[in-house]
């Protein structure tokens, strides 16, 4: 089997790329080597790297040339970005996306959307989305991403393409970029400086470690059913300021380090996502949140030569227009 995996060389794909490869799948990588693309997330697994836009027509159907399937994790993913740039969220999320499907239509083969459970917005306490319920995002981020899925959906309808929708609860693991809520907690308590929770830190979030989201995403590319969404969650809610102070007690650090500072605009109190339909199919996650939360940690303190070349230059520039103001008013 030969799999193109778009944004391969970002958090989830890359984890992903592993898995396919660890299995004996042939991948094709295209990625367009944004900021939170990373090569050297794939060290050491075979794989066939192209760099190009997934919005650029002629790098996808080269890529894509002998695929038997396409997974697209290429998505600008970031939030906090989202509402500085909404239009570069557009571009890859939306457009990028239609140029995939389109695609997907000329070669007949399978796509696997990718998406998130910010599409649902916020959901209420004692309720969890469902893969039929009105799909009703916050932020920019969430609105492109809900535009790629009913983009996929409507190609099913339309034109009888073979695609397939994922959403993932929030997602934490090794190899993730420091601007994410997990590893810039974590980072930051390593480097003994503020740990920055936006209002009161009591927003709920679904913790997925990353080998359950790829085994996932890997289930519905081989048996999930055309036109059908899939939620991905792990059923393990933790609120943002718990996840803080259990980073602060697996590094040692003081808890005077949490700082409050002004919430963001349009931030969703809870996440939740019902997961039946996917475990119906064969899928549970295995990985535990304290456990994974433990070995993710670990893996941040024992691989610094990774992380912090990239808390400098875009990404401090990023943080202290983000988070400088705010951590000065708190």
């Amino acid at each position: 089997m030969r799999v193109l995996v778009t944004g391969g060389c970002g958090f989830v794909g890359s984890h992903f790329v592993r898995r396919l490869a660890a299995g004996g799948v042939e991948v094709v990588v295209l990625d367009k080597l944004t900021y939170a693309g990373n090569p050297a997330n794939l060290e050491g697994v075979e794989h066939e790297l192209r760099v190009g836009d997934i919005a650029d027509p002629e790098a996808v159907e080269a890529a894509a040339r002998g695929c038997e399937a396409i997974v697209n994790f290429a998505a600008e993913t970031h939030v906090d970005r989202s509402i500085l740039r909404a239009a570069e969220f557009v571009q890859t999320d939306v457009h990028g996306t239609l140029v995939l499907l389109e695609r997907a239509r000329e070669s007949g083969v399978r796509l696997v959307q990718v998406s998130t459970d910010e599409v649902y917005g916020d959901v209420q306490p004692g309720v969890d989305a469902t893969e039929s319920d009105p799909l009703r995002p916050s932020s920019p981020y969430a609105a492109s991403k809900a535009g790629g899925d009913l983009l996929a959906l409507a190609f099913v309808r339309t034109f009888a393409v073979d695609a397939v929708v994922t959403r993932g609860s929030n997602t934490y693991g090794p190899n993730q970029y420091p601007e994410k809520l997990i590893p810039l907690l974590a980072t930051n308590a390593l480097d003994g400086v503020p740990l920055p929770l936006y209002g009161d830190g009591r927003q709920t979030r679904d913790w997925l470690h990353v080998a359950d989201h790829c085994a996932a995403i890997e289930l519905v590319l081989r048996e999930g059913a055309p036109g059908e969404v899939y939620n991905a969650g792990a059923g393990d809610e933790r609120a943002n300021l718990e996840v803080a102070q259990r980073i602060l007690e697996l590094t040692a650090a003081p808890p005077e380090l949490v700082r409050h500072v002004q919430d963001r605009p349009g931030h969703d109190r809870r996440y939740s996502l019902d997961s039946s339909k996917l475990r119906e199919l064969g899928w549970s996650p295995e990985r535990g949140f304290e456990a994974g939360l433990a070995e993710t940690v670990a893996w941040y303190r024992d691989n610094r030569a990774w992380w912090e070349p990239l808390k400098s230059g875009e990404y401090l520039d990023y943080y202290r227009r983000q988070y400088e103001s705010r951590l000065a008013q708190g």
